[in-house]
């Protein structure tokens, strides 16, 4: 039951009789209560009131806790003192486990709880607030059969109970402005003992998060029914760590490690505390005749919630490249959901609490999703104040200038140095980032017209990290911009194998439609810019549709999406469309600018 919604009642209520104290608040609820409910609708309802009657109410009962309401699932329950409360939860969840013994697994009745000390405000008897919201978020993040407490809860009953707890650091709760830190009761530990204690706390600062996005993959459940098949398995595994390894902006953990649970039930949730990660990729391979089934999912540890899933299937007629393949795609797909999930957080993380990784991930949210290349370059250019070895904030710092020269025109000349400046300082520092690398090259080429050096920074990326979508992408203009359309050809088509259903994959539709084009197949042209200009209406795949058109006979369509370039910019010319269609190859760039003056665009 989530008692956080209940909470915004108390906004309702009139200063005059507002009546507020501290007090310690504990939220409980049943863990799986839909599903045991689905199942066994009676018997869930007779295990959960024996358990109430046996053990709960008179725990809260002689900790002198008062039931301050329940749901079917749910209580709240107000203490005066949080030993009490702490005590009362040790009580309750210890009482459970004996009581479940002897009861199979998927129908136990299991608790999770959540304590906080904070103000309330109460009203009828009934009682809201932070410190209401703060002990529900708290519940939320706890296990089954576990107590998660705040930090004020930890440090007003530090040697007061004999019980030991567990750092788990700070933890961003839903609707909760700041992450705060939280703790885990050890219920089954020696609390008594000052070495475990001590242990435990080097432990948790051993393996606190690090600062960028980390990873374990685990090794995958062969479901083959033949154990001789262990092999193909481990080996999708290995080189989907192999292939995570090469994102710079990953931690991810070694074989080693991930592979001591192999042939273990495991609780992802302590996977995660065990190796110090926020996300465990799981999954499972079934290999029947010809054919093999791998399915994936990435999980949020701290939450145990599933953020990305997916079946693939194959041919077992060349195992090998399968697995290549395979990999290929879990690897493009995971590290992108990845990001995403990081840039998510960054969004509705406080503006007082972003070091430079935040910001550079609020700028890539901007860059992304708003398109507000201005503010997104202010941000980078804090990202790398605060960090100034940062080469993937200098590389997207000057991509947001080439943005702003691709959507206004041409930029000033102190503002198209400094792009250039920037991304040979991303490409100075990179060392062995591909993407800061990739991205370095785009600018080099597009405004310093550094060709052969773009071209070696990007072919660079790509053997850095071959699983890298947005670095292929890249290689792919770079191509295009010397006018080598095999080249670009291959590197758009790697990047829709890697990300097939990617949602900005009409970057590369737009870029076949040019390889296409500096191949002098016009109506391959003509159907590749189609999809990208029906994806997205904007001045380059205007441009490229253009450039099909004409040489493929489709005139009037070509004087169509000239006017409607006109009407994204009144003031585009012919020296504009050079500027979209940029490469150093003269004959194929003349006769690009043919079609634009065939097609209605003036000098």
């Amino acid at each position: 039951m989530d008692w956080a919604e209940f909470t915004d009642l108390g906004a309702h209520l009139t200063d005059e009789r507002v009546e507020r104290r501290l007090a310690a608040v504990l939220a409980a609820d049943v863990a799986g209560y839909s599903r045991l409910m689905g199942a066994d609708e009676e018997g869930t309802l007779a295990r959960l009131k024996t358990a109430r009657k046996a053990l709960v109410d008179p725990a809260i009962a002689s900790h002198r806790g008062r039931i301050v309401k329940t749901t079917g699932d749910g209580m709240l329950v107000e203490f005066a003192s949080a030993v009490d409360a702490a005590r009362c939860a040790a009580e309750v969840q210890r009482g459970m486990v004996t009581q479940n013994a002897d009861v199979p697994i998927d129908v136990r009745i299991e608790f999770r709880i959540g304590i906080h000390v904070g103000d309330i405000i109460i009203d009828d008897n009934d009682i809201f607030g932070d410190g209401v919201n703060i002990a529900a978020r708290l519940e939320g993040i706890a296990e089954p059969s576990g107590v998660c407490i705040s930090d004020d809860a930890q440090r007003q009953i530090r040697g007061k109970v004999d019980i030991a707890f567990e750092d788990m650091g700070l933890q961003t709760l839903k609707n909760i402005a700041e992450p705060m830190r939280a703790w885990r009761m050890e219920l089954n530990g020696n609390p008594s003992s000052v070495a475990s204690t001590k242990a435990s706390s080097e432990t948790a600062q051993l393996l606190a998060l690090p600062d960028k996005p980390s990873i374990a993959v685990l090794p995958f459940q062969n479901m083959s029914g033949d154990p001789e098949q262990d092999y193909f398995a481990d080996g999708i595994v290995e080189d989907i760590i192999t292939g995570l390894s090469k994102f710079k902006s990953l931690f991810v953990i070694a074989r080693n490690s991930s592979f001591t649970y192999k042939a273990k039930a495991v609780d992802i949730k302590q996977v995660g505390r065990e190796l110090g990660v926020r996300y465990v990729l799981e999954g499972s391979v079934r290999r029947a005749g010809g054919r093999v089934r791998i399915t994936a999912q990435l999980i949020e540890a701290a939450q145990n919630k599933h953020l990305w899933a997916e079946k693939l299937d194959g041919d077992l007629s060349d195992i090998f490249a399968l697995q290549d393949t395979l990999t290929m795609k879990i690897v493009s797909s995971v590290s992108n959901r990845l990001e995403q999930a990081e840039i998510d957080k960054a969004r509705s993380k406080p503006t007082t609490l972003l070091d430079a990784y935040d910001l550079y991930l609020k700028g890539v949210a901007l860059v992304r999703y708003d398109r507000r290349f201005d503010e997104a370059y202010d941000v980078f250019a804090k990202a790398f104040a605060l960090d100034p070895s940062y080469a993937a904030a200098y590389a997207m710092a000057a991509q947001c200038l080439l943005f702003l020269q691709n959507s206004r025109g041409a930029l000033p000349p102190d503002t198209h140095a400094e792009a250039i400046r920037l991304a040979r300082m991303a490409a100075q520092l990179a060392q062995e980032d591909a993407g800061a690398m990739a991205r370095a090259a785009h600018v080099l080429a597009n405004l310093g017209k550094q060709y052969d050096l773009a071209k070696e920074l990007v072919d660079r990326a790509v053997v850095l990290n071959p699983n890298l979508g947005f670095a292929w992408q890249i290689r792919g203009w770079v191509s295009i911009m010397r006018g080598e359309g095999q080249c670009a050809l291959e590197s758009f088509t790697t990047v829709l194998r890697l990300d097939p259903i990617d949602p900005a994959r009409a970057g590369a539709w737009a870029g076949l439609a040019c390889a296409h084009n500096v191949l002098g197949d016009f109506e391959a042209g003509y159907e590749w810019a189609t999809r990208a200009l029906e994806a997205e209406t904007a001045m380059h795949t205007l441009a490229y549709f253009v450039i099909n058109a004409v040489p493929s006979g489709r005139m009037q369509e070509a004087r169509a999406a000239v006017r409607k370039m006109l009407e994204l910019r009144p003031a585009v010319k012919l020296s504009d469309a050079r500027q979209v269609c940029h490469t150093r190859d003269k004959d194929w760039s003349d006769r690009m600018m043919d079609s634009f003056r065939e097609a209605g665009l003036s000098e």
